[in-house]
């Protein structure tokens, strides 16, 4: 059977996609920021506006025991592995409207646009708007998308929020079922291909003048917590040479964090948390808890920094004869893109005139949950306001959205062909 296709998208279909966002704006834990965490009020809302777009759009619409919202868009094979797309509807504490948003308003709104003119495809597209990724409540990322994958992991139900509340007594409270969780797991070879549109978070397209760009790997992270203990004292009797200051070996490791991923491409190392609790203007600081993220979308570049890393965390503890605790909180392998799906990006660009861009993507996305149990790929939307990303100032233009519509249609209706010709 031969199918016709019409790639020509409505002129509203980007503002339809920006008015949504500024819409789910709405449902907020926090009045004047955007603050959307598991399971609140806010999150519940969120999830069932969602849910309403994707059948009006022509979705049959489930969710699982993990709140994912997953809306299908039959195709004429029912038995055919899907084509899924998505990104998370959670959000960082006083962040953005688009992260995450963008690549699950995007294929609703392409979809009506199929469903209008009656088109249908060999395969089903579900899209899946994942109930948690940014992992800020109960401290444990991408709980959405590794319910999906079937590598949700049952020890994460005992974390608790700030309130005490564990992840599965909110689970309960929402009317979900934590028993049901490995319920939610694609069934084997289902998912033909996973594919994410998603906000750069980052300023290299901005700064290339460049709309969209076809992401090649998702950076592996290694994430610490180090607490630092020396002896704390007076700051005016004891002499610099005689002290055991505990932010002064943190500043120290610091500057040694920066040096030693500063000089390899790709690889980045961030100290995002410094305390000294207890401190005061006139005390020698004896105890500093800061945190360590190293990320590279090569494994074995990660992996070498945290080795040297450590190694010298060692070097200037023993000499300023300060104690350390460093505790290993997360650790994620890179996830690369399928060669034969960033090539199907590539023609999608190419076909509607845009430059060929490829870069990695720094950022953790659901696509790495995903990437154990189906091929992926990402494409990427320029940011504005210099590419800042989990912050209030997060940009989009309307414009980049038509484009990136055009481009997901475009790349959906060759789907069957590239898949074929790679099978």
């Amino acid at each position: 059977m031969s199918l016709t296709f019409t790639s020509a998208i409505q002129p509203t279909i980007g503002h339809e996609i920006m008015e949504r966002l500024h819409l789910l704006a709405q449902y907020t834990e926090q009045d004047g920021m955007m603050t959307r965490t598991y399971l609140t009020p806010a999150h519940r809302g969120a999830a069932g506006q969602i849910a309403a777009w994707m059948r009006d759009a022509g979705m049959t619409v489930r969710r699982d025991a993990v709140g994912n919202v997953i809306g299908r868009y039959e195709g004429h094979n029912a038995d055919a592995s899907v084509l899924m797309t998505g990104s998370h509807f959670d959000t960082v504490r006083n962040g953005g409207i688009y992260d995450g948003l963008l690549g699950i308003l995007l294929p609703i709104s392409c979809i009506a646009n199929w469903h209008k003119q009656g088109l249908r495809f060999p395969f089903p597209i579900e899209v899946a708007a994942f109930s948690e990724e940014e992992g800020v409540r109960f401290k444990a990322p991408m709980l959405g998308s590794r319910a999906i994958a079937g590598t949700f992991q049952q020890s994460v139900l005992d974390h608790v929020d700030e309130l005490g509340i564990t992840m599965r007594d909110a689970m309960k409270a929402a009317d979900f079922n934590p028993l049901q969780i490995s319920a939610a797991a694609a069934p084997r070879d289902s998912i033909a291909a996973f594919v994410e549109v998603h906000i750069e978070q980052g300023p290299v397209l901005l700064n290339e003048n460049l709309a969209l760009g076809v992401v090649t790997a998702i950076a592996g992270a290694t994430r610490y917590m180090l607490e630092l203990e020396g002896i704390a004292g007076h700051a005016g009797t004891v002499p610099m040479h005689m002290r055991h200051d505990a932010a002064m070996a943190a500043a120290e490791f610091a500057l040694f964090v920066e040096q030693r991923c500063s000089h390899t491409p790709e690889l980045v190392g961030t100290i995002g948390q410094w305390t000294v609790p207890n401190g005061a203007t006139n005390v020698i600081p004896g105890r500093v808890v800061l945190s360590l993220d190293v990320r590279a979308g090569d494994d074995a570049q990660r992996l070498s920094a945290t080795a040297d890393i450590t190694t010298e965390l060692e070097r200037i503890c023993t000499r300023r004869g300060v104690r350390s605790t460093l505790k290993k909180t997360y650790e994620t392998s890179s996830a690369v893109c399928a060669d034969w799906l960033q090539q199907g990006w590539h023609a999608s660009l190419e076909r509607n005139g845009c430059t060929m861009r490829s870069l990695p993507s720094g950022a953790g996305h659901d696509a790495m949950a995903i990437a154990s149990v189906a091929p992926i790929a990402m494409l990427f939307v320029r940011c504005g306001n210099g590419g800042i990303s989990h912050n209030p100032a997060e940009t989009m233009a309307v414009e980049d959205a038509t484009l990136a519509s055009d481009v997901f249609m475009d790349f959906v209706e060759h789907f069957d062909a590239l898949n074929k010709n790679t099978v």
